[in-house]
């Protein structure tokens, strides 16, 4: 892919850029080497991070797979994804709910 900015400026922006996710990464280790017990409303909050995480990464790829939100049947990805939801909160398993999705999603790529 080709950019009109010169190497010396890409290089920087990539440097600067791990720099920083270093510095970000590392303060949270200092912090909390730094204190002795995390607060229970913080520790209680820090519960969430992992699903929050999870739906902003899967989120855009089901409502907006070709970079516009898709909000109809003929979108197979939010179709197997709210039929996968329905499982999840149904069954509440992992592997059915993996199942159903992926099932579902194939269902309408190679069958239909």
């Amino acid at each position: 892919m080709a950019t009109s900015y010169d190497p010396v400026t890409v290089w920087g922006v990539i440097v600067v850029a791990g720099i920083l996710t270093f510095a970000i990464r590392g303060s949270f280790v200092y912090l909390f080497g730094r204190i002795d017990t995390v607060p229970p409303n913080v520790k209680s909050a820090l519960e969430y991070v992992p699903a929050a995480v999870f739906a902003a990464l899967v989120f855009p790829a089901i409502v907006a797979p070709a970079g516009e939100v898709a909000l109809s049947l003929g979108n197979e990805r939010l179709v197997a994804g709210v039929l996968a939801a329905l499982a999840a909160w149904y069954t509440e398993r992992v592997v059915v709910t993996i199942g159903v999705g992926m099932g579902v999603l194939w269902l309408f790529r190679f069958v239909l």
